[in-house]
């Protein structure tokens, strides 16, 4: 008798194996992969603990001329959903992704915005600007392409990524009030943004501010001696005392800036280090969108005059230093 009923328990675990695999297999995280940290972010904010995300270029990494490594190609290849900018931000991966969309989910969460909202591409007749992200207006619109393309990946989720996805715009909203209120304090006269290459144009035109980059749009492009004897002549000429590094791209230029105005007796200084084609470290505010854009925004307000601007941002959230 004990021993039939230790079969009948034997029997009875092997029956419920399927049913336990199949819950933990629909409970597994979706694997979403990443090409950019503010694309990251964007999923990490609607997913939650539904998705397990993957960001390619990390901290410091210039998205204009990167190429997928051996590992990022694995990575993608197991990947439930791939997440990649578009608008010629990835170049070089390009004809990778439209290969790979043949044999699994691929999105380019930012090629299908209106294009009447875009800016040209100074280098390229048919390209657009891809710096979307520097301003959250524009960001709002790729933040719901993140949360269609979750929702079709998985749709038993859809009603947790629509609330998570309400609750980031709603921060979104907040972080477009704080930097119209700050930048509004720049005297007009100190509203030129000159930092090493083109990436600020949509931020300058939210926020009311004239955009000067050595380089252009893409990194790849050349600054040559003209285009900075030009902007120091600038910097001369219009009294302009801060320029501003970026921290995926070489300060190089910027020094040369600095000196080539102080050969003419005009003092300029640094204003601060801005993100702008990559966020914060990992595991700081200023790794997620919100804290990259609250940290630009009062840099550039500290640094260009405005005297109001809360030294730790928005929510008192960024390292000090500032």
């Amino acid at each position: 008798m004990r021993m039939r009923h230790f079969a009948y328990l034997g029997l009875m675990m092997l029956l419920a194996l399927p049913m336990t695999a199949g819950r933990v297999l629909a409970e597994a995280p979706l694997k979403v992969v990443a090409t950019t940290g503010m694309i990251a972010d964007a999923a990490r904010q609607i997913g939650g603990d539904a998705v397990k995300v993957q960001a390619l270029m990390g901290p410091g990494v210039d998205p204009h001329g990167y190429r997928q490594t051996r590992s990022d190609i694995v990575a993608m290849t197991r990947a439930d959903l791939v997440l990649w900018h578009g608008l010629y931000l990835e170049a070089q991966m390009q004809d990778f992704f439209h290969d790979l969309e043949r044999k699994r989910p691929v999105v380019a969460v930012a090629e299908g915005l209106p294009k009447d909202l875009l800016r040209g591409h100074d280098d390229y007749a048919d390209k657009y600007d891809p710096h979307v992200w520097m301003t959250p207006v524009l960001w709002k619109l790729v933040v719901a392409e993140v949360q269609e393309a979750l929702t079709t990946a998985r749709p038993e989720s859809a009603e947790v990524f629509a609330a998570n996805a309400a609750t980031h715009l709603a921060d979104l909203d907040r972080l477009i009030a704080y930097g119209t209120d700050v930048l509004s304090q720049v005297p007009e006269n100190n509203r030129v943004l000159l930092t090493a290459h083109d990436a600020f144009g949509y931020f300058g035109r939210d926020f009311g501010f004239e955009v000067l980059g050595v380089q252009g749009i893409s990194t790849q492009s050349e600054a040559g001696l003209n285009r900075i004897g030009e902007l120091v002549d600038l910097l001369v000429s219009r009294d302009i005392k801060a320029v501003f590094v970026e921290s995926s791209v070489s300060d190089r230029s910027m020094r040369a800036l600095i000196e080539g105005a102080a050969a003419q007796g005009h003092e300029v200084s640094i204003g601060g280090e801005l993100f702008s084609d990559a966020m914060g470290a990992d595991g700081t505010y200023e790794g997620t969108y919100l804290g990259m854009l609250d940290h630009n925004m009062t840099s550039i307000a500290r640094a260009l005059g405005a005297v109001e601007t809360p030294a730790r941002g928005m929510d008192g959230k960024l390292s000090a230093g500032l």
